[in-house]
């Protein structure tokens, strides 16, 4: 119980801080995000997000990634477990649904289609250099890990000032070994340590 206060403590005051940030500001990290996005090293299937509620990022990172080459799948939520995915198109063809997010409107992949993707962009409040993420706290993503292949490669998506020394873990966290950053891009964590 004491780890779940200190998460609900971390997720409070990264949310107020998040509100804080000037839109002149989110839309440059944006810029940055998928600069850097579609930069790295990929060439098949990646699994993205579209940032709502003030993450960093914007849907110009699955953009990015598709312009690079890849074939982007976005999260499709419906009951609580491992996600959906769905291929993204392009802006055009999303829909808004569940928790703010938007989604493919186009067919929808089951949760094994992750394993399909070699690069996997998280969301996250903040990530300790241990690679310990700090979610929303729904589980999705924490459902989800576990059904990717061991060869992707994992990375949070957050702000600079979001990786942090130290974060609760529980059991069922899984670390993620890279951070993908506006000013670092992306940036290797030690989840050895």
């Amino acid at each position: 119980m004491p780890e779940e206060i200190d998460k609900q403590a971390w997720r409070a005051t990264i949310r107020a801080r998040r509100l804080q940030v000037p839109d002149s500001v989110r839309a440059a990290e944006a810029t940055a995000l998928a600069a850097a996005a579609g930069r790295l090293e990929t060439a098949g299937w990646v699994c993205a997000y579209v940032p709502v509620r003030g993450e960093p990022g914007s849907v110009a990172i699955a953009e990015a990634l598709r312009a690079a080459g890849n074939r982007v799948l976005l999260p499709v939520t419906r009951e609580t477990g491992p996600l959906y995915w769905g291929e993204y198109t392009g802006a055009d063809a999303l829909r808004p649904a569940r928790y703010g997010l938007l989604e493919p409107d186009g067919p929808v992949l089951s949760p094994e289609a992750v394993a399909t993707a070699e690069l996997i962009l998280v969301p996250a409040l903040a990530v300790d250099r241990r690679g310990v993420r700090l979610g929303q706290g729904a589980g999705y993503y924490d459902r989800t890990l576990g059904l990717a292949t061991p060869t992707a490669r994992l990375m949070v998506v957050v702000r600079d000032d979001e990786v942090v020394e130290h974060l609760p873990e529980e059991p069922h966290d899984i670390r993620i070994p890279w951070a993908l950053t506006p000013t670092a891009g992306p940036t290797p964590l030690d989840p050895h340590l």
